[in-house]
């Protein structure tokens, strides 16, 4: 008979073509509930992430206050770090000339808040542009972009320099001061970002204290004296 079965090719149609929709709602439902747990997955770790580089920067930033010592003709550290540097150079910009000079190299898990190494007076102020080359270099004292703060000693009128040096990584310096301030020894006068180095100028009369190597904490530790 003429178009025998038609109806049941429709209705096999029909079915075959809502079996299709039922199985693309159901792939759908799946992706979507796939990519929901992997949507909650990755917010978790973004969270996680998030809490953990919270933490770090609030480790980072962190500011002790120092133990500044007591005592006539004291010098102390600038900054937190370590030693790797004892010599004598020539400073023109504020020393004047020949000069002592303790540079400090500060990695990233040291505290990165500076400090007056003196009672005095700023009586130098210039901020140098430059490179950012790794501050493990010495020579990134010369080349890198630097902040070269110019001391007056108030005991003994002798003049002090701090250089805050920027890294590879520190590319700001954030300073506290500015000239004509006056500042206490262990005062927080700047802040350098994510690893760094300082370097100390003090006159040929100073008598160093410290030595290679030795970790230094800024604000406290002594690193020469006036006699």
């Amino acid at each position: 008979m003429k178009h025998s079965g038609r109806a049941f090719r429709s209705a096999l149609k029909i079915i075959f073509w809502t079996l299709v929709a039922l199985i693309a709602i159901l792939v759908a439902g799946f992706i979507a509930a796939v990519l929901l747990i992997s949507a909650w997955a990755l917010s978790f770790f973004l969270i996680g992430f998030w809490v953990l580089f919270a933490v770090f920067t609030l480790y980072f930033f962190r500011d002790p206050n120092p133990r500044v010592p007591a005592g006539p003709g004291l010098i102390v550290s600038p900054a937190h770090g370590k030693v790797d540097i004892i010599d004598q150079v020539d400073e023109p910009q504020f020393m004047g000339g020949r000069c002592q000079r303790i540079s400090i190299f500060l990695s990233v898990i040291n505290v990165h808040v500076q400090n007056a190494p003196v009672s005095g007076k700023v009586d130098y102020y210039r901020y140098n542009t430059g490179q950012f080359l790794s501050a493990l270099k010495s020579e990134s004292a010369e080349q890198n972009e630097n902040l070269l703060l110019g001391l007056t000693a108030s005991e003994h009128q002798e003049k002090i320099g701090v250089r805050l040096i920027a890294g590879v990584i520190a590319r700001r310096i954030v300073p506290y001061v500015k000239l004509g301030d006056e500042v206490a020894r262990g005062e927080r006068i700047s802040l350098i970002q994510f690893g760094s180095r300082t370097d100390l100028y003090l006159p040929l009369s100073a008598k160093i204290k410290i030595k290679l190597e030795d970790k230094v904490v800024g604000g406290q530790t002594v690193m020469a004296t006036f006699e």
